[in-house]
């Protein structure tokens, strides 16, 4: 049997986590790396290690034995299974995280088939409750759905991601004068400080939030957990993420870019649900606290993207990811400037959506009534 062991040597970490130990049944080599960037390969730099986070692809794949840590440390680690499987024939690898074993002599998968029996039978009912019958009559379309919410379920991640760090990081030099600063990727972001866990589009393949992505996730992440819906939506409007002028963040890449004002629709859709769900009992402090950040938010269309004063609106990526000519949140390269009639329509659906909230508060709230 191999073991990898974590030991923090982060305060922070050593105070808040126990060390846990990864046990690989049978006896396969492990591999070591640092999780760094490779910086000589992506930007013809210098690494500070020899040991970077491609190191184990590098010598699984590439057969490049110097990539991994011969003295078997590192932040990053996998054991090394090689397996010959014929057609049809099926091959278990047994691992288990946890707490160190009191005993050596103990061994950590004793118990494992039946753990992970008693593990699968919960998640059966679970699903099973909150799959609707007429979903479950079909058991494809069950599976589905099954499929789909433990995909969510699968792609929250811890998300940090200090803004001011990391543009005083990565572009010192061009802080040098006003023109040069805003040419920096998010460089008019520095207030932000994520530190949360939030839903990912997909943390493989792009392990970064979407705002808008996040508010349509979260119509169906509510019928798994609507506590975890509602944070994520405040998440977006707090202080630290949305900006002094009132502009959601988009995306990492770029978060001054302009997306789909949908996160009024989401608010009002789960506090609907979330309402029906608790007989007619709506989480107002959700909603007037939503309201009152997307007013801001409101506030920043009307003045940044109705350039004529007309509610014609322009700029931003606003269609369902449909790339057009031109770069629509940058000025043309023929001067002049787009009025948009996807933008305009999308305004008109930010206020009707925030009207249905206006109405929902003011049939509980007298004081909403005078507004």
């Amino acid at each position: 049997m191999s073991v990898i062991a974590a030991h923090h040597t982060d305060p922070l970490f050593q105070e808040s986590l126990d060390d846990y130990s990864l046990y690989c049944e049978g006896e396969p080599p492990l591999l070591f790396t640092e999780n760094e960037t490779n910086n000589a390969r992506l930007f013809s730099g210098e690494n500070a290690s020899p040991y970077v986070k491609d190191g184990i692809n590098d010598f699984v794949v590439s057969g490049d034995t110097r990539a991994v840590n011969p003295a078997a440390q590192g932040t990053k680690a996998s054991p090394h299974y090689i397996l010959n499987i014929s057609s049809g024939e099926t091959r278990i690898v047994r691992l288990r995280l946890s707490r160190p074993l009191p005993s050596k002599a103990e061994s950590p998968f004793k118990a494992f088939d039946e753990v992970f029996t008693d593990r699968r039978q919960e998640a059966d009912e679970f699903y099973d409750s909150i799959i609707p019958p007429s979903v479950k009559a079909d058991p494809d379309r069950a599976l589905v759905m099954r499929q789909a919410l433990s995909g969510m379920l699968w792609s929250k991640q811890y998300f940090y991601y200090d803004l001011n760090k990391w543009l005083k990081e990565h572009h010192v030099g061009a802080w040098s004068s006003p023109e040069a600063r805003k040419k920096v990727r998010n460089s008019e972001w520095f207030h932000m400080e994520n530190d949360d866990i939030i839903s990912m589009p997909d943390k493989w393949e792009y392990p970064w939030y979407a705002a808008w992505d996040l508010a349509f996730h979260m119509l169906a992440f509510q019928s798994v957990d609507s506590d975890f819906s509602k944070s994520q939506l405040d998440l977006m409007l707090r202080n630290d993420y949305l900006h002094p002028n009132g502009q959601l963040p988009a995306y990492e890449w770029n978060f001054g870019d302009v997306n789909p004002p949908v996160h009024a629709y989401a608010t009002m859709q789960i506090y609907l649900t979330d309402k029906e769900r608790n007989n007619g009992k709506g989480d107002h402090e959700f909603l007037i606290y939503a309201f009152s950040k997307l007013l801001i938010n409101f506030t920043w269309w009307l003045n940044r993207k109705d350039r004529t004063g007309n509610n014609v609106f322009e700029g931003g990526f606003l269609g369902l990811d449909n790339i057009g000519v031109f770069d629509r949140s940058s000025p043309l390269p023929t001067g002049g400037y787009l009025e948009q009639a996807d933008g305009t329509a999308w305004m008109v659906f930010f206020s009707q959506q925030m009207l249905r909230i206006a109405v929902e508060l003011a049939l509980f709230n007298p004081f909403m009534r005078n507004l």
